[in-house]
């Protein structure tokens, strides 16, 4: 029997791919304090991708160093103007982000780390470029109202498989990593390492 494959994350979206995907996994919450680890990094002058890639491996060793198998650990990061952008914790502070980002392209940092026995043993860092339409404010006020608190989910409060899709009039990148998990590599991955039927 193989190693069992563990997803060091409780996001919906990041579950939902795996399952899309075919991918037998347990999930399990992995206890990081992301905001001190984002302010400690933010401090010692790293970038929203360096963001990413370490806390993707925190949560990966974490939770690695008490279970057995594959770890996956993931996290996304939101770059604009060079800045990084946490999530919402309001649905008047995505009103504000949902303007800030209007008419403009931004970065989502998408890192994936594997590791087993606490040790990272592959990780992947997928940059993609989204760029936002002139939408009006009727609509913006329309697209609030109907996803309500979901908005808050996703650093950039827009689910692209559902109506956040509308925001948009240019992507740039992997569709999985802007869902919060880059997804090719990792099952390559899996399969090289008898996880996963090849």
């Amino acid at each position: 029997m193989s190693d069992p494959i563990i997803l060091a994350s409780k996001s919906a979206a990041r579950r939902a791919v795996l399952e899309g995907a075919g991918v037998p996994f347990e999930s399990v919450v992995a206890g990081v304090d992301e905001d001190a680890v984002k302010g400690s990094l933010l401090a010692e002058g790293a970038t929203p991708r360096d963001i990413a890639d370490t806390l993707a491996e925190l949560k990966a060793i974490r939770v690695s160093r008490r279970r057995q198998g594959f770890v996956i650990g993931s996290d996304q990061t939101l770059e604009l103007d060079g800045r990084l952008y946490d999530k919402a914790d309001s649905v008047e502070a995505a009103r504000e982000r949902l303007k800030l980002l209007r008419g403009k392209p931004h970065k989502l940092h998408s890192a994936v780390v594997v590791a087993k026995d606490g040790t990272p043993i592959w990780r992947e860092v997928v940059t993609c470029t989204l760029t936002m339409r002139e939408f009006s404010d009727d609509f913006l006020e329309a697209y609030l109202a109907s996803e309500g608190e979901q908005a808050l989910g996703s650093v950039g409060c827009y689910r692209l498989e559902g109506p956040g899709a509308q925001l948009f009039v240019r992507i740039e990148g992997d569709y999985f990593a802007i869902l919060g998990l880059p997804l090719m590599g990792l099952l390559d991955l899996l399969r090289r390492h008898g996880a996963l039927a090849a």
